[in-house]
């Protein structure tokens, strides 16, 4: 099984940065995009970013020019660096990927989804 193992999470001040990142393990064939989506407290799930492994990279209006996503194919990692952080970027981040997953040697698309880690801006 894919497992999405998450770093990076904790408490920074407005204004400051973190790096999120993510590795995937386990038994995949490829993966055809990774990015983040995060959890504001009380509202629901959005994307943050995402980088497919063609095509342009998304991200939320929210964080565009502060947040960059990145990915190292070979490794099979994703990051998000987030500069000039605000209050109204705490949440839980997710990283996720959906690729081509080997299940008892057969193949089939799928979405996977890491833990979560928590993120919060504060003074």
């Amino acid at each position: 099984q894919v497992q999405l193992v998450e770093s990076g999470g904790g408490l920074v001040q407005p204004g400051g940065s973190l790096i999120l990142s993510c590795e995937a393990r386990g038994s995949f064939f490829s993966i055809f995009a990774m990015g983040w989506y995060r959890q504001a407290p009380g509202k629901q799930r959005e994307l943050a970013a995402l980088k497919p492994n063609g095509g342009s990279i998304n991200y939320a209006e929210a964080v565009k020019d502060r947040f960059f996503i990145s990915r190292d194919n070979v490794k099979n990692t994703v990051s998000l660096q987030m500069n000039s952080r605000k209050p109204e970027d705490t949440g839980v981040y997710n990283c996720h990927a959906r690729g081509l997953l080997d299940s008892e040697r057969r193949a089939y698309e799928d979405d996977v989804w890491g833990q979560g880690t928590q993120v919060t801006v504060s003074a």
